[in-house]
């Protein structure tokens, strides 16, 4: 059984470049609704989404005749004082260097950590596994949330930062060998 990962559409703040996480709920842009237009999915019996509307309405976009499944924990990650900033906003302050200097893993200041994150992603979709295991499946979630399934579960294992995904594209994870193949490459 397989199931499929899309990245929720493109907002304002993502073409701005902003930390759009979970304290920001903002919809789906014109762009972002246009393009997931275009985007051909395969059929799925069920859709899981995350609690954030840009994830909801991309699954009313994509499954408008399938009532979506709310999994509160694959929201995006608390960003805290990075929420709704970009680089420009953020470049120079000695928080947002020791972040960079991480490597993007110490806690975002006043939010989550990267380890808390992933547990937290990890954790609901492996809750849902027996669900995904017995109908084909699509999960609309953020592009967080899919690096950290496909970095706990995919074969052959690559790193976190590897598994970025786009707004509005996605990937097929094979159930059975844990395999990934990229929607844009079918």
């Amino acid at each position: 059984m397989n199931v499929l990962l899309i990245r929720h559409g493109l907002t304002q703040g993502n073409l701005e470049r902003r930390y759009i996480g979970a304290g920001t709920d903002e919809p789906l842009c014109e762009e972002g609704i246009r393009r997931l237009r275009l985007l051909r999915v395969p059929p799925v019996a069920r859709v899981y989404v995350s609690p954030m509307l840009r994830c909801r309405m991309t699954a009313e976009i994509l499954y408008p005749t399938i009532r979506p499944r709310i999994v509160p924990d694959f929201r995006e990650c608390s960003f805290g004082l990075f929420e709704g900033k970009n680089y420009a906003e953020l470049n120079g302050l000695p928080a947002y260097q020791a972040y960079i200097d991480s490597g993007g893993t110490c806690p975002f200041p006043g939010g989550e950590s990267q380890a808390e994150f992933r547990s937290r992603c990890v954790r609901a979709f492996s809750d849902l596994l027996p669900e995904l295991r017995a109908h084909s499946s699509a999960l609309i979630i953020h592009g967080g949330t899919i690096m950290s399934i496909l970095d706990a579960f995919a074969q052959p294992h690559r790193p976190y930062f590897d598994w970025q995904i786009k707004n509005g594209e996605g990937c097929v994870l094979d159930l059975t060998d844990y395999s990934v193949k990229f929607l844009k490459d079918e």
